[in-house]
């Protein structure tokens, strides 16, 4: 066999081990990524008797690009005067409610009650993720034993679409 008919026999092998390869090797999917963090901040006061700060929910929120995600990172702060402890919750495009799961908890800051609440996740909607509001509701007594609650929220708008 030739120099030349070698080369060539060579050549053919290569393609066709690098065309075996391509067939056989997985695509992997693409990633979404995800948009800059939009910073939460929500504070709950109470609105008769003493003013009290009764919740506030800190942290971040951020949509992917695939517009079917978003992540969290938020701490709930139980004011001092607040009773019972403040919830909050999501609303995905103003019609699935999410409870996000509580992760851990750290020490209070100053004018909360004795821990920091911490929610960290990621929530995958089944359509388009257009927004997500976050309602965050704290109570006291006042005056005596009558209970009331306020709720506070604000929308969150997915700039991916």
């Amino acid at each position: 066999m030739t120099r030349a008919k070698v080369r060539r026999a060579v050549g053919s092998v290569a393609i066709v081990l690098a065309t075996l390869a391509a067939i056989l090797v997985p695509v992997t999917p693409a990633h979404a990524a995800y948009g800059p963090d939009q910073t939460v901040s929500i504070t709950v006061t109470s609105n008769a008797g003493p003013s009290l700060m009764l919740a506030q929910l800190t942290g971040t929120l951020a949509f992917d690009d695939g517009n079917t995600k978003f992540r969290y990172a938020l701490r709930l702060c139980w004011g001092s005067g607040a009773y019972p402890m403040p919830n909050f919750y999501a609303l995905v495009n103003g019609s699935t409610v999410v409870y996000p799961s509580q992760t851990g908890s750290t020490t209070a800051p100053a004018g909360c009650q004795v821990a920091l609440f911490l929610y960290d996740g990621e929530y995958t909607h089944s359509t388009t993720l257009t927004n997500v509001t976050l309602y965050v509701t704290g109570g006291w007594f006042y005056p005596g034993n009558t209970y009331n609650s306020r709720t506070k929220s604000v929308t969150y708008d997915n700039p991916f679409n």
